[in-house]
């Protein structure tokens, strides 16, 4: 497949765009992880969990409408990256923002943030990840870096089965002391430092889902998970084994500076401690799915997934649309969003979407497109074109998109 670059990718993103009435389709984007285990429920081919060579890591994670590349060792430069697809060519959607910005994001976030600054993806594991967190953008900016703030949801389709821990550590106990935590870093080579004895798990449900902030310690367990977050791959890990596999101490301080990656007392205040030691914090945190509006007997339902604000900004939000055998519902979305098809068949204005069984490495899908801002506002056409089937989109948003969108515990009401 030919790859355009520099100066044409204009012609090519406004030629794919025209084709598409505003939606482009998106080619998947793997990525692989070291120090992790596949869960293998992402539909890749059983082959090739490896394709990027045992030395890599398993491929867990498939990302979405990203412009954000993955920060791994021996990664090449577009790892990570979305690739746009149309008549047998390719660009990054990172080109295609940069060449065309507001036509493709909108104008809002292109004027304030110059790239579409969040993402999302799939992570899949056997197990548990290691106690980490993720840099505020304060603490990101002391080494050139973005923060990561990032939120949860757990897809159905995807987790018929929970592999080894579906249960997640979040923060740490109340009562825990700043000298608990730097006495698990200073024995971080004697084995299992122990971290997460301060810590409390939280049984996880499919179809519920978090918020989570930046500099909060979370250990996610292993169901897939659909992850809208912040277009950014920092963090810290604060566990030193997980599963009896090493973790270095190198992904602990890789995104603090260099001069501090000894400096326990620093480690230990990167941490948010009044919202790791909140004892109310699943009330803060958990999301369970909110219709938006009363729409079943259309056809159709749009939930809210993913809502709420970090530290007083909504950064990110996501719904899930479910659209019933024979139905259609035109979307009218305030701004652009990433899609992937988790169940079903159908189209999406004049594209054809299709959840596959099975993905080869390097294959391309009909399961991912990206909704321009221009067409989201003026309407798309979602329908299902299967006879017994439900078809499922997944679709995040950016920063400030969703105004109205509920609050953390609205659920309740």
């Amino acid at each position: 497949m030919n790859t355009i670059l520099g100066d044409s990718v204009t012609k090519a993103a406004r030629t794919a765009l025209d084709a598409g009435n505003g939606i482009l389709r998106l080619a998947p984007a793997w990525v692989p992880r070291s120090f992790l285990q596949p869960g293998k429920r992402i539909k890749l081919h059983p082959e090739d969990y490896y394709a990027y060579g045992k030395h890599r890591g398993g491929i867990d994670e498939r990302w979405f409408a990203s412009t954000t590349p993955a920060d791994n060792e021996g990664a090449a430069p577009d790892e990570g990256l979305s690739y746009a697809v149309h008549e047998g060519s390719r660009f990054t959607l990172r080109d295609a923002v940069q060449a065309l910005g507001g036509e493709v994001i909108g104008d809002a976030i292109w004027n304030e943030y110059k790239r579409w600054p969040v993402y999302s993806k799939f992570f899949d594991n056997m197990g548990p990840i290691p106690h980490h967190m993720h840099q505020s953008k304060e603490q990101a900016a002391l080494v050139g870096r973005q923060g990561k703030p990032e939120s949860y949801y757990f897809p159905p389709q995807l987790n018929a089965i929970g592999n080894n821990f579906p249960y997640t550590f979040f923060g740490l106990e109340p009562g825990t002391r700043k000298e608990d935590v730097r006495r698990c870093l200073d024995r971080w080579n004697t084995g299992d430092n122990g971290i997460l004895d301060l810590s409390k798990a939280y049984r996880l449900k499919p179809g519920t889902g978090w918020l989570v902030g930046p500099c909060i310690l979370h250990a996610p367990g292993s169901l897939v998970t659909y992850e809208p977050q912040w277009g950014s791959d920092v963090f810290g890990m604060y566990q030193s084994l997980v599963e009896g596999r090493d973790v270095p101490w190198s992904l602990l301080v890789k995104d603090m500076p260099a001069d501090k990656h000894k400096d326990l007392d620093f480690i230990v205040d990167q941490l948010d401690w009044e919202a790791n030691i909140n004892p109310s914090f699943k009330d803060s945190h958990f999301l369970e799915p909110i219709a938006d509006g009363d729409t079943a007997k259309e056809g159709y339902v749009d939930r809210w997934i993913v809502y709420g604000d970090v530290r007083g900004e909504q950064l990110f939000s996501a719904k899930e649309l479910t659209v019933q055998p024979g139905a259609k519902v035109t979307l009218r979305d305030n701004g652009a969003s990433g899609v992937i098809t988790v169940q079903g068949r159908g189209r999406i204005g004049n594209l054809p979407l299709e959840s596959p069984t099975m993905i080869r490495f390097g294959e391309m899908t009909e399961d991912e497109v990206f909704i321009t801002a221009k067409a989201a506002k003026e309407g798309v056409v979602v329908e299902n074109l299967g006879k017994e089937c439900p078809l499922v989109l997944l679709r995040y948003f950016g920063p400030g998109v969703n105004p109205k969108a509920p609050k953390v515990g609205d659920y309740k009401k």
